[in-house]
């Protein structure tokens, strides 16, 4: 029973601090853009791939014309001026790869769409 009590909290500190896995399970393996999207970055660092980021309806974003903001969640988020990603889109998607902190969406990487 003692290292039942000691196992399972150093179980769930191994669970609570693995690092968050990507959606990439392969089905974008053959596409020709595969390789683009994974050397897509903003000054946050590398935006992962394609399988990690995540589509955005025209009307869940908006520009002033220099800066963006998007809808995730239904909750209204300002672009980071470094999060948006410097090259030409070549999916013609526009795009924000997200993360949360204290509860709150932020943006680590955002790919304004080509028609923007």
């Amino acid at each position: 029973m003692f290292r039942v009590k000691r196992v399972v909290p150093l179980f769930a500190v191994i669970v609570l601090g693995a690092p968050a896995v990507g959606r990439d399970d392969g089905r974008y393996a053959s596409s020709p853009l595969k390789s683009w999207f994974e050397s897509l970055h903003s000054e946050f660092g590398q935006c992962c791939t394609n399988a990690d980021g995540y589509i955005v309806s025209d009307p869940d974003w908006d520009t002033d014309g220099v800066h963006y903001r998007v809808r995730i969640d239904n909750e209204w988020v300002d672009v980071p001026e470094a999060a948006v990603v410097k090259q030409p889109n070549r999916a013609g998607w526009t795009m924000v790869w997200k993360h949360y902190l204290d509860g709150h969406p932020k943006v680590r990487c955002f790919l304004p769409g080509s028609m923007s």
